[in-house]
Formats: C-alpha cells, structure tokens, sequence
C-alpha cells in the first residue's frame, strides 16, 4: 500500500475528493491529513471518512520535526497540497524531494505566486480577459508555483463569465485530474 498525506488549510473539499477517490483502492490510501488551521473543514470531512487529521503550529511546521515525525509514522510516499496555504519548509522539502505536489487554479506561469490563490487567480483571469484557463499540478520547490509542470489541462473562459463561474469549472477540473494524477504518480517506478 502507498501512502498518500494530504496537507489542507481550508474547507476541504479536494482533500475529501481525493480520499473519496482512493477509498476502496488496495494499492493507495489516504493515509492522514495535516493542517496549520484546527478550524478548518477539512478535519470533519475527513473525519466522517475515517482518515485522521492532526493540527501543527506555525513553529512545528518551520521546524518540521513534527511533520516529519507523523509523515514517517503513517508511511507516507507522497505529500499532497490541497488548499494549503504555507510555503512548505526547506527541511519537508529536501525530507521529500519530488514527492511534494500542488495544484493551481491556472495554467502556469500565468497567475501565479504568493498572492495568487482561490478567487483572487479567478478574478484576475476574468480581469485580463483571458479566453482559458484550468489548472497546473506541479512539484513544491522553495518559491510559490514554481516547481516543475507535472500536469496541465484547461477550460474555456467566456466573455460573460463572472469570477465565480470561472472558479465552478476550475474546481470541476481539479475533481477530475487531481485524484488521476496522483495515481499516475504513485504507479510510476520513481516513487
């Protein structure tokens, strides 16, 4: 069995796809959920579906023993963001080399970086006028969207879409891709 850890900051809903995705799997598994938010949604979603979920404070996560420490005890192969919030530490990244990944609202480089996530991509998409947008998932490195392409696919922005239009097909990309990918990722030899 590989093991699958999820770190979320939000509400969730990739991070329940996901595990939903893997659940009857008897290869990969959802193995826990780790979070810089103990009011996040994410811990009772995962909750119903019997994944445990563990909070961590700005100082554990900078440090990384404790991250570190849990990663080992679940076993876990691959680190997966979903609406994580926090740039990952130099200590999880070199613990994880390629076996860290993100997914982006937006086909990178476009739309990219710190202030760049949820309905702030969404709007400066609609802002700029693009004609498409969709959803990049790459490896983590030490800058934001900056790691290495491992996924792209797109979606068709209209002229009267509103932000959140935008943002139901995005998310309607990520459902679809993410969970694949990740598979892909867990099957191939390097892993």
């Amino acid at each position: 069995m590989k093991n699958i850890a999820i770190l979320a900051s939000g509400s969730g809903t990739n991070a329940e796809n996901i595990s939903r995705y893997f659940a009857d799997s008897k290869e990969i598994c959802v193995a826990v959920v780790l979070s810089n938010n103990s009011k996040a949604g994410v811990h009772e979603r995962v909750g119903r579906l019997g994944i445990p979920s563990f909070v961590f404070t700005r100082e554990e996560f900078a440090e990384g023993t404790v991250i570190l420490n849990k990663l080992a005890e679940y076993n876990v192969e691959l680190v997966v963001l979903a609406g994580f919030m926090n740039m990952i530490s130099e200590v999880l990244l070199k613990a994880y080399p390629n076996k860290m990944i993100n997914i982006h609202p937006s086909l990178l480089p476009k739309y990219g970086g710190k202030s760049m996530y949820g309905m702030h991509v969404h709007e400066a998409v609609v802002a700029a006028g693009e004609k498409e947008t969709g959803i990049t998932i790459h490896y983590l490195n030490d800058q934001y969207d900056k790691g290495d392409v491992i996924f792209q696919t797109s979606c068709p922005v209209y002229p009267s879409d509103t932000p959140e239009e935008v943002a139901e097909r995005v998310h309607g990309l990520e459902y679809i891709y993410y969970p694949q990918v990740i598979e892909n990722l867990l099957n191939l030899d390097h892993l």
